[in-house]
């Protein structure tokens, strides 16, 4: 089980009383979206607020699907969301879009067996076998085979997913495509997943309260969420045969080979399912994104809290990071993410 981390006194007492997040100020802008990233989001709103005071800044983790759909819009000042926006959505959105790489995370596999005496690994042809229904006992000899010295219980397995359009759902769903052809041509590849079995939870903490409360469950999650409800997560086995827990640095290693591929407006890359024994399979980039002319944005004073926000996660805001399970970006990402930033129009 992943260790439980902690966030600073002053973030957490910010968050408690809603802090800027929570109010209209003249300088105030508002985004929605992925609620993957939304733990980390939340804090660096708090911090950003407290050093910078007349800011205000609102956050709903609605799923990157909202997110997405509530950009194009022009509802919001930004959006966050787990998958890049497809091409479809860029030109309803007129190709005026910058998406930048706010942070790097794992999508855990998380699990509830009381009583099981280790931690369970397993391999990508095997989850996809779960959630397409092929596999339905813990029992099962192909789990019991890679799982030695395990005693697993024999009772029915309970598929855990997400009921909204999720980005978490998009990258969980690119890496099952990548284990199995079953898996791609039932399941499909996108934010929502055309699943044969699963009992359905809204956004991140749905299906994280329904692994909670269902014995013999199994779901994909944002680690964060796992680790503060205290879920066991699997052991994955990766390209090079080696099994993987979803920690930050496993997800920096999978991410290092994201930056080279990342160009232009859109900073987008797929990092699951990459090479390196120290590589976690099922690793994401998160993305902001917002609109290449600030003249989307209501005034001068909104514009520049945005542009300054976008700078600041990517330097100040990444040292926070790995205390809630996500991974920093490295300084070749972040350096490409503040040049596109530098370029949206009318940028203070």
């Amino acid at each position: 089980m992943a260790q439980k981390k902690t966030i600073p006194l002053l973030s957490l007492l910010i968050l408690m009383i809603g802090g800027c997040s929570r109010h209209a100020e003249p300088a105030g802008i508002n985004g929605a979206g992925a609620s993957f990233p939304a733990p980390l989001y939340r804090v660096w709103i708090a911090d950003y607020c407290a050093s910078h005071p007349g800011s205000a800044i609102d956050y709903q983790p609605k799923g990157s699907g909202a997110g997405i759909s509530a950009i194009v819009d022009k509802t919001v000042d930004f959006a966050g969301s787990d998958a890049p926006m497809s091409a479809a959505e860029l030109a309803r959105a007129g190709g005026n879009i910058v998406e930048i790489p706010s942070t790097a995370g794992g999508v855990a596999i998380a699990y509830n067996l009381p009583g099981l005496n280790g931690q369970l690994e397993l391999t990508g042809p095997m989850v996809a076998d779960i959630f397409l229904g092929n596999i339905t006992r813990w029992d099962d000899a192909k789990i019991a085979a890679v799982n030695p010295g395990i005693a697993l219980p024999a009772m029915e397995i309970a598929p855990i997913i997400r009921g909204d359009k999720s980005g978490t759902t998009f990258v969980f769903t690119s890496w099952l495509a990548t284990q199995s052809n079953e898996a791609k041509e039932v399941i499909g590849i996108d934010k929502t997943g055309n699943w044969p079995v699963g009992q359905r939870g809204e956004k991140s903490d749905g299906a994280t309260q329904l692994l909670q409360q269902v014995h013999g469950s199994i779901g994909y999650i944002e680690l964060n969420y796992a680790t503060k409800n205290h879920l066991s997560v699997a052991l994955l086995k990766n390209r090079a045969g080696k099994f993987v827990a979803p920690t930050a640095k496993a997800v920096t290693a999978a991410a290092s080979a994201g930056a080279a591929r990342m160009s232009g407006d859109q900073l987008t890359a797929d990092i699951w399912n990459q090479t390196g024994d120290d590589s976690y399979p099922i690793s994401t980039f998160s993305y902001l994104i917002v609109y290449k002319d600030l003249s989307n944005v209501k005034d001068a004073g909104r514009a520049k809290t945005l542009v300054n926000f976008l700078n600041w996660v990517e330097t100040d805001g990444q040292s926070k990071a790995e205390a809630l399970d996500y991974a920093p970006l490295s300084g070749d990402v972040t350096a490409k993410a503040r040049k596109a930033i530098a370029s949206l129009r009318g940028a203070p």
